[in-house]
């Protein structure tokens, strides 16, 4: 059974910057696409960056580029957001993803494809 579990979350300034972890057990971590997500109240989940397996290949979410990096080390089955320039519009929980097969990217849409965290909450103060 996959279990992802975020940590990193916490109030902050606008401006201030942020890194969350995603630690992965269950699966080959190193086979798998992962990706963050995050949901604000009363809003839908909305995707904020995917990792491919390899850690080669990135996406982001239109809201975040430029100030969000994915990334991932395989050794630790971790992967990582590390979010600049934090604006309140980014106050949500943010929810860690894994793929649902070896090789294949987190689904950006069908989320229930994806395995779940239960997420951490980002608040961003101005």
């Amino acid at each position: 059974q996959v279990q992802l579990v975020e940590s990193g979350g916490g109030t902050v300034q606008a401006g201030d910057s942020l890194r969350l972890s995603c630690a992965a057990s269950g699966l080959t971590f190193s086979r798998y696409g992962m990706g963050w997500f995050r949901q604000a109240p009363e809003k839908e989940r909305e995707f904020v960056a995917r990792i491919n397996w390899s850690g080669e290949t990135t996406y982001y979410g239109d809201s975040v580029k430029g100030r969000f990096t994915i990334s991932r080390d395989n050794a630790k089955n971790t992967v990582y957001l590390v979010m600049n320039n934090l604006k309140p519009e980014d106050t949500a929980v943010y929810y860690c993803a894994a793929a649902n097969g070896p090789y294949q990217t987190v689904h950006t849409t069908r989320f229930h494809l994806n395995s779940w965290g239960q997420g951490t909450q980002v608040t961003v103060s101005s």
